[in-house]
């Protein structure tokens, strides 16, 4: 007997997610812990993925924390290798590790522009590729990229991050193509800004002229911030919605501030 759909939704799985030490990638892996999944962690930081799976197991969960810099493709496949071998083929797998260096093009290295392009594009694209077969083979699986509003609403002092997200959701759009039929999803979540340590190292005076550029083009109209447990509950939507439900895209956006109350 088939076991209904919303049964298969919400079995345990395995789910891996690429930067797990905070922020969204964070409230992905304990969102997938509370359904009782075993979670493969991975990111730079392994001192914040061992607190992680700590908070994941004392509420019941399994954590598998790994150090990884998804940049590096050896690095990835480890990751991916670690996280099946432990705890089982990956039905899972989140992509989310992004990183943004803000200037204007011309003040951005050649190596920093590399570096976010690698760690933006390359590796969701590393990573689906390593995951793919075996998911193809087992007919289900679901593949899901954290993108930005970035994507499709270009901002000035962030030529490489702008790029490498809309070039990833182009990607993804190309890989959905070659999925359909096989039972494995692909979807593409795209957030505003949300509240993460993302920008904690943006420092200097060209932080203001962005935030001024900003204001002028009209692509920040408010600076409220959006929780990173917002996004985790559209990834775990699209994670567990029903076999013959495909949620392509989804877009998350902070609410303004009401009328009255300052931003």
């Amino acid at each position: 007997m088939t076991a209904p759909p919303s049964e298969i939704a919400t079995e345990p799985r395995t789910a891996l997610v690429t930067g797990a030490s905070s922020g969204i990638g964070a409230a992905v892996a304990e969102a997938f812990g509370a359904l009782g999944w075993r979670v493969a962690a991975g990111a730079r930081r392994l001192d914040r993925l061992e607190a992680l799976a700590a908070r994941i197991e004392s509420a019941g969960g399994k954590c598998l924390p790994v150090r990884c810099d998804v940049s590096v493709p050896s690095e990835l496949e480890a990751f991916v290798d670690a996280a099946e071998s432990q705890l089982g083929p990956v039905e899972v797998a989140v992509a989310n590790a992004g990183l943004a260096i803000p200037g204007l093009l011309d003040e951005v290295s050649v190596e920093d522009l590399e570096r976010e392009l690698r760690t933006n594009l390359l590796h969701p694209m590393v990573l689906a590729r390593r995951l793919v077969p075996g998911m193809r083979a087992r007919g289900r699986g679901d593949l899901l990229f954290v993108s930005s509003e970035c994507a499709i609403h270009a901002r000035p002092y962030q030529v490489g991050y702008g790029a490498s997200k809309s070039g990833l959701e182009g990607a993804v759009r190309s890989l959905r193509l070659e999925l359909e039929g096989t039972g494995v999803r692909a979807t593409i979540v795209r957030p505003g800004q949300t509240t993460s340590e993302f920008g904690n190292g943006w420092v200097g005076p060209r932080i203001g002229r962005m935030l001024a550029a900003w204001k002028h083009f009209g692509v920040q109209r408010h600076y409220t911030l959006l929780p990173a447990a917002s996004v985790a509950r559209a990834v775990v939507a699209a994670a567990t919605a029903p076999p013959g439900t495909h949620v392509a895209e989804i877009e998350v956006l902070p609410e303004a501030p009401r009328e009255g109350r300052s931003s």
